[in-house]
């Protein structure tokens, strides 16, 4: 999980760059393009046709589209968010997953949980304040990356004990340059990329593919509930690499922000760890 969320921190990086040049229909699809791409080359020689067989085909193009919608809200908001601050208002979706859970996953969730995270989205409030630079639709648009995200991971846990991983990764990668390919016609021309930024656009798969997979595997091996504390190592990545590459670091207020979300976080994880009790319902 670790590993995973350094890659994907580095490819919010690249697309964030890249974003100020390019439309972002075409990054999205340059990013499914390119993994369904490697995926063929590396991985269909040793799976042949088992990497298609599948017990949940509507699972996994529905799966497909919600981390699509995740990747082109993530970096359209990107496009006019500091990197910190996006990653930050992303990270509600463990929050979201918490409240789905309830519905999909027949967990319950008593009053104590839906206080905890009721106070991650005020960190929201808190980083996205009238008074602060950032963009409303940026926020609204990091707040529906993390909505779809969140819907994503419901359907992650849902698959992960009978679908195969490289199954899981293949269909989304080609789904999600099937549905991409559709917009091409309203989005292909207009700047050509040099060498650099051919590589820059190539390496928004590669991380997406490597972090991907990372990730489905950690979920096979390990609770949601013990990875989830992990993810928050990105928003570190993000902060760090936001100041390096972009001269930008998030302000005293946002980073109180950020650290409601993280401590809200961390209390939703710690209450789905345990039963719920006739505390929780005080």
């Amino acid at each position: 999980m670790l590993a995973a969320l350094l890659f994907f921190a580095a490819m919010d990086v690249v697309a964030k760059f890249l974003a100020q040049t390019f439309a972002v229909p075409l990054l999205v699809w340059a990013r499914y393009l390119v993994n369904c791409v490697l995926m063929l080359i590396f991985v269909t020689p040793t799976t042949r046709s088992q990497m298609l067989v599948t017990e949940r085909p509507w699972m996994h193009v529905a799966r497909s589209l919600l981390l699509v919608g995740t990747t082109f809200c993530m970096i359209t908001a990107l496009g006019s968010m500091p990197l910190a601050e996006t990653t930050a208002i992303g990270f509600t979706a463990p929050l979201i997953v918490s409240l789905l859970a309830g519905t999909f996953l027949n967990e319950k969730m008593g009053r104590v949980r839906w206080f905890a995270v009721v106070i991650g989205f005020a960190g929201v409030l808190v980083i996205a304040r009238p008074s602060g630079a950032l963009s409303g639709t940026g926020t609204l648009l990091a707040l529906g990356a993390a909505i779809c995200n969140g819907a994503y991971q419901i359907f992650t846990r849902k698959m992960s004990p009978t679908e195969n991983t490289t199954t899981m990764i293949f269909y989304t990668a080609l789904i999600g340059a099937l549905v991409m390919s559709l917009t091409l016609p309203w989005f292909f021309g207009g700047t050509v990329p040099s060498l650099f930024q051919m590589l820059l656009i190539a390496s928004l798969g590669i991380n997406g593919l490597i972090g991907q997979y990372l990730m489905a595997r950690a979920f096979r091996r390990a609770p949601a509930s013990t990875l989830a504390p992990f993810t928050y190592s990105q928003m570190v990545w993000a902060m760090l690499l936001g100041w390096i590459v972009f001269d930008q670091l998030p302000d005293a207020l946002s980073l109180v922000g950020m650290l409601i979300i993280v401590c809200s976080g961390v209390a939703v994880v710690w209450l789905e760890r345990r039963p719920v009790t006739p505390m929780d319902d005080f």
